[in-house]
């Protein structure tokens, strides 16, 4: 039995928040809070006639450090799960540690202001030293490793889908299949349909930035960089068929890079149509995916934010996808002396995510993941104090409960490999 501050109320949120109040054995308690009080009343007054999860709800600004303090004090959770945007995990990170509270996340920091002569200074040092561009990284987190230690409190980093199951789908192919793995290839399709001209599946301000930046991969320990969208394959995905897929950088090869260090390669492939990526690059052509803010009558805006107000909102897709996911590793590597390959992987139907939770899969995909990490160190199971990624755990009870809560997943012991 655990009490839960959950910190955010966008899509991801709301799958999680509903997936707890599913698992009421273990979150007796959850507490609700955001910017938008409305929103959290508005899902506390849906989900409490089904639940035996007691739900209360708060108003917090997740920028602001004193007041995440005198929530968490007054609150008293044993943890506190964010679900709000990257932006805001240092300060989160830092209301638990001066509470002495567990903190568990689904994506690593970046900074809301790329312009920032603070952040720009370690920034451009960075890819200085490590060779990749990425605004993301895992630096800014790590470095809060030996603060939790000694305040004997864990940090759970990137416990969505990617980064988080496909990072317990890699410590669970060394444990059960691999002695050496040699090349890891994750591959995130999304072969829904919403029907609109153009919109992003998670918040459009985080996608959009990811996705136009350059993209990267993990070689012989070292960063290989290259132009946005440069590296195409295709690949006949379960349940989804035949899609055309892109390199980009993503966090979890950071860590893997650094927990699997005998891997030779790791690389992240992720779908698109041909439709986003044309509308993607005219936005990117005129300014409309600038993270610098502009001066437009007077007002100061930043016109990735505009942009986002435009787009449709991505809890607002559930009613209109179809289709299903397919996300996953590819392996290579060694067992008892003989050469091996592995794809461990799991297919959400976008539909059958929308009959149970209201959210389409993509959602649901982080969501789900962000609900067993929080029941991973709540019950004990993966804590300990420290800063850590999903791969540094014991897999086998983050990979039972995929299959209990609703992601099971598969293993095909002869998958065709990405060139």
């Amino acid at each position: 039995m655990s009490r839960l501050l959950i910190i955010g109320c966008g899509g991801v949120a709301q799958v999680a928040i509903s997936k707890c109040c599913q698992n009421s054995e273990v979150f007796n308690e959850i507490m609700i809070a955001s910017r938008t009080v409305s929103k959290c009343e508005a899902l506390k007054a849906k989900l409490e006639k089904s639940t035996d999860t007691l739900i209360t709800t708060a108003k917090v600004d997740a920028d602001n450090v004193k007041e995440l303090v005198e929530l968490i004090r007054s609150y008293k959770p044993d943890a506190v799960l964010n679900v709000a945007l990257p932006y805001q995990d240092l300060t989160i990170m830092d209301a638990c540690l001066e509470c002495g509270v567990h903190y568990i996340d689904t994506a690593n920091y970046e900074p809301e202001d790329t312009t920032d002569p603070a952040w720009k200074e370690i920034y451009d040092k960075r890819c200085k030293e490590k060779g990749f561009s990425a605004y993301f990284d895992y630096s800014w987190q790590w470095a809060y490793e030996d603060k939790f230690k000694n305040a004997g409190i864990c940090g759970l980093l990137g416990t969505g889908f990617d980064p988080g199951v496909t990072s317990v789908f890699v410590a669970y192919a060394k444990k059960h299949y691999f002695d050496r793995i040699d090349t890891i290839d994750i591959l995130d399709c999304n072969g829904g349909d919403h029907g609109y001209p153009f919109a992003t599946n998670f918040n459009p301000e985080i996608n959009l930035r990811e996705v136009s930046a350059p993209g990267s991969y993990m070689e012989d320990g070292k960063w290989v960089e290259i132009p946005a969208m440069s590296i195409k394959r295709e690949y006949d995905f379960e349940g989804v068929g035949m899609k055309d897929m892109y390199l980009l950088h993503h966090e979890e090869i950071e860590a893997l890079g650094r927990n699997f260090p005998e891997v030779k390669r790791i690389r992240f492939f992720m779908t698109f149509g041909q439709s986003y990526l044309t509308h993607m690059k005219c936005l990117e052509n005129v300014g409309m995916l600038s993270t610098e803010a502009i001066d437009f009558e007077g007002t100061k805006i930043v016109p990735i934010q505009f942009l986002k107000a435009l787009l449709p909102d991505p809890a607002s897709l559930g009613p209109r996808t179809k289709g299903k996911t397919n996300i996953g590793c590819i392996f290579t590597g060694v067992k008892d002396g003989k050469e091996k390959k592995l794809y461990i992987y799991n297919v959400c139907d976008h539909e059958e995510c929308y009959k149970e939770v209201g959210s389409q899969a993509i959602s649901y995909t982080t969501g789900v993941p962000a609900m067993i990490g929080a029941m991973m160190v709540v019950t004990g199971k993966w804590c300990k104090p420290g800063v850590f990624t999903t791969d540094e755990f014991d897999p086998d009870p983050y990979m039972e409960a995929l299959n209990k809560w609703g992601l099971p997943w598969k293993v095909d012991e002869d998958p065709v490999l990405v060139d």
